[in-house]
């Protein structure tokens, strides 16, 4: 193994800010691909596992860019991602001329054209690349990329892209597409999980075995992957989190923002997302998102499964 500060000889060098959950991952599937790749986040232990497997590692934002070729920005939102680029000690007065800056975040389409632009300005390039496929298909270079950006914002990236991505659908050439084509899946995610969580705690309210309405639903119509993959947890009694609710706190208020603007009703989302602020109010914010099974029992004093021994 090289030393983990070692530059790779003619590698591209690519700059990943934010090393959570998808960073990480985000990080390790450039490095596996022969990326130069340093890491950055506000927690010093995650720059330093990032090290530890082989990676390098920057204590600032600005230095982590400097000399990118790529930079690809896994932070929660728009104002996050605003503040990387153009707050104290930002990257974009640090960057690489011609460097493409690749965003992750989940932000309102309006917010990404408006950076998109004030990044064009400075000689960079931009694309507006939102994620999707959870920790799992992160840390497997098996991601779902929405992608929008000019013909040489893609061209530039093209190597991250491979190396993080199963599947990159490339959704116009313009910053805005992409973080648009999140939001519709965020709608169906956030609606998806409050549904499965109410169908499930119902079912405990009937007084059935939750494991047998596991079995039937998912090889029945009623399925989705949300139920398939959230209504575990709640089996388990394991609310451990690998999505939290504060993300469809934040991703449906933005679906809300984006329909009250344009005068289009959602009344499933609004009622959603009422059930995640009720958990986050509960003390449930920071769990994973299957909590809302938990709301919906304590509101109708149904019995979920406790949390099973570990080991």
């Amino acid at each position: 193994m090289s030393e983990p500060n070692a530059v790779r000889q003619n590698a591209v060098v690519a700059a990943v800010i934010g090393l959570g959950s998808m960073g990480m991952g985000m990080a390790k599937s450039m490095h596996r691909a022969g990326i130069d790749v340093i890491g950055c986040d506000i927690a010093p232990a995650a720059v330093d596992r990032f090290i530890a497997d082989g990676g390098r590692g920057a204590t600032t934002a600005a230095g982590a860019a400097k000399g990118a070729d790529i930079v690809v920005s896994v932070v929660v939102n728009g104002a996050q991602t605003e503040a990387i680029l153009f707050g104290p000690d930002g990257i974009a007065a640090t960057m690489k001329p011609g460097a493409v800056f690749i965003s992750s975040a989940t932000m309102d389409p309006a917010v990404a054209r408006d950076l998109a632009q004030r990044v064009e300005a400075l000689g960079l390039h931009y694309l507006d690349a939102p994620i999707s496929g959870g920790a799992a298909k992160a840390a497997s270079g098996e991601l779902t990329i929405m992608a929008s950006g000019s013909r040489q914002a893609f061209e530039l990236a093209r190597t991250a892209l491979d190396a993080m991505a199963g599947k990159v659908y490339e959704l116009g050439d313009a910053a805005g597409a992409g973080a648009a084509f999140k939001m519709v899946n965020q709608l169906l995610a956030g609606v998806h999980i409050a549904a499965a969580c109410e169908a499930i705690t119902f079912a405990a309210k009937q007084g059935l075995d939750l494991d047998k309405v596991y079995e039937v639903i998912t090889a029945s119509a009623g399925n989705s992957w949300m139920f398939e993959n959230r209504v575990p947890h709640v089996l388990a009694g394991d609310y451990t989190p690998l999505s939290t609710v504060e993300i469809f706190v934040k991703d449906l208020g933005i679906v809300q923002d984006m329909a009250r603007a344009e005068r289009y009703p959602v009344p499933l989302v609004a009622a959603a997302l009422q059930m995640y602020l009720a958990a986050s109010g509960a003390g449930m914010g920071h769990d994973d998102d299957a909590s809302l099974a938990r709301i919906y029992a304590s509101l109708s004093g149904a019995r979920l499964p406790d949390a099973k021994p570990k080991g």
